[in-house]
């Protein structure tokens, strides 16, 4: 629960509408079994954030799994300890049939007499759900893609304890519901026009879409990182910690944002302290690996630049389907020399994102550009990143990250001097 000197008064009144954590029955660990696939990892994340800020004990894998451990072995053992469980549904054709079995281990466990289980599925996407999965109760935010918040976030509360919302609390979250839709808009907005003035004015608000959840902070610090304002996406982010010290997403924000910044040891630190604390997931591990890497440009030390390439290949073995970390194994192989083993990773990142530009996506579109780059297509790569750019042309702050990346890889491959011209002039 946030501490009593860090809750505001809208929070205080969302804290009054949420539903108390019931006490835990004997042999029960977790209050809640939280299960999404890779693809659902962020929205996981702040689902986790929200609901630990309530007071609920939340078992996510990729920050409760033991290094070594069976997977299965280990999920089995923490739903057996769990008093209730919400699953992220994926109609991703890799993903489904695991949904599917975890769906119908919680149902047998809400059948089994003298258990009190119950579980909520949430519907992430826009298609329909499978019609054995409809028979449950199940809440829909297809349409909040950016996390959980509001009266959806409540209904999945009270879902998990079995009792119905009061007419209070509905009204209060449903005026959350649209003032977080219009700030949302402004922040979005903000971003397409590459305003980090007005982002900066919108992360000082203090009303309660803002003070109730850290997700509208979060957005507008990751979008500040996006234009290349890390200075403030930090002074947003300083604000948030203070009224959500629980929340892991607004720690990895505050970490990038450092690393951007160019104080690299501040987030090293920070991803130092959630690695020993036992948390693996992709964003973590990516961002850790970072922080070895600018730590190695200022060392020279082969093993600093070894220590990063073992923790992104930690999480790409652990997350196959996580494409960043793929493609930033296999860069760190480019620079150590390990070309055959560049080209291996950069294979299997290929396989996810494919070889042409992808629709609206900058950072999707970026990668599948530098798994050409590595795999030596340097005019193709050129040609993708240029598409890249012009996804998203005012996103400054990402278009230097990406250059940088490329200039130091094509600084190890056997790259001519047109196609360095070509692959620069890309991001001009």
């Amino acid at each position: 629960m946030t501490t009593d000197s860090t809750i505001t008064e809208p929070l205080k009144q969302w804290l009054t509408f949420a539903p108390p954590a019931p006490t835990l029955a004997q042999g029960k660990k977790w209050h809640v079994f939280l299960s999404y696939r890779s693809v659902h990892r962020d929205w996981a994340i702040k689902l986790y954030d929200a609901l630990m800020q309530a007071g609920f004990n939340v078992f996510l894998d990729q920050f409760k799994l033991v290094a070594g451990a069976s997977l299965v072995t280990s999920l089995t053992q923490a739903l057996s300890e769990s008093a209730s469980g919400v699953i992220l549904w994926s109609n991703e054709s890799t993903d489904s049939a695991w949904c599917q079995t975890e769906y119908e281990t919680m149902l047998r466990m809400k059948n089994q007499p003298g258990l009190d289980f119950h579980f909520v599925v949430i519907k992430t996407d826009q298609q329909e759900l499978p019609l054995f999965a409809q028979n449950s109760l199940y809440e829909d935010f297809s349409k909040s893609l950016e996390g959980p918040y509001g009266a959806g976030l409540l209904r999945v509360m009270y879902g998990l304890i079995n009792k119905p919302l009061s007419e209070e609390a509905v009204r209060f979250a449903q005026a959350v519901d649209e003032e977080t839709k219009g700030e949302l808009i402004k922040i979005r907005g903000a971003k397409e026009i590459g305003n980090a003035e007005r982002l900066n004015m919108l992360g000082s608000s203090n009303s309660p879409a803002w003070l109730t959840s850290p997700l509208l902070s979060c957005q507008t610090a990751e979008a500040l990182i996006a234009l290349g304002d890390a200075d403030a996406a930090l002074d947003v982010l300083s604000i948030t910690e203070r009224h959500f010290p629980k929340s892991i997403r607004p720690k990895q924000l505050k970490a990038l944002a450092s690393a951007r910044c160019g104080q690299w040891s501040e987030a090293q630190c920070i991803l130092a302290e959630l690695y020993a604390a036992g948390h693996r997931d992709p964003e973590t591990l990516g961002l850790f690996a970072r922080t070895w890497m600018d730590r190695h440009k200022i060392s020279g030390k082969r093993q600093h630049l070894e220590k990063s390439r073992n923790l992104y290949a930690e999480a790409f073995g652990l997350f196959p389907n996580d494409y960043y970390t793929g493609i930033n194994a296999a860069a760190k192989c480019v620079f150590l020399g390990e070309l055959d083993a560049a080209d291996e990773h950069a294979r299997k990142v290929e396989a996810l994102v494919g070889a042409e530009t992808v629709s609206g996506d900058y950072w999707k579109t970026a990668t599948v550009a530098e798994v050409q780059l590595i795999r030596k297509n340097f005019l193709k790569a050129a040609h993708l990143y240029r598409a890249a750019v012009t996804i998203d042309s005012e996103a400054k702050g990402s278009h230097g990250s990406t250059l940088c990346q490329a200039q130091l890889l094509m600084d190890h491959l056997p790259v001519s001097s047109e196609e360095r011209l070509a692959i620069e002039a890309a991001f001009i």
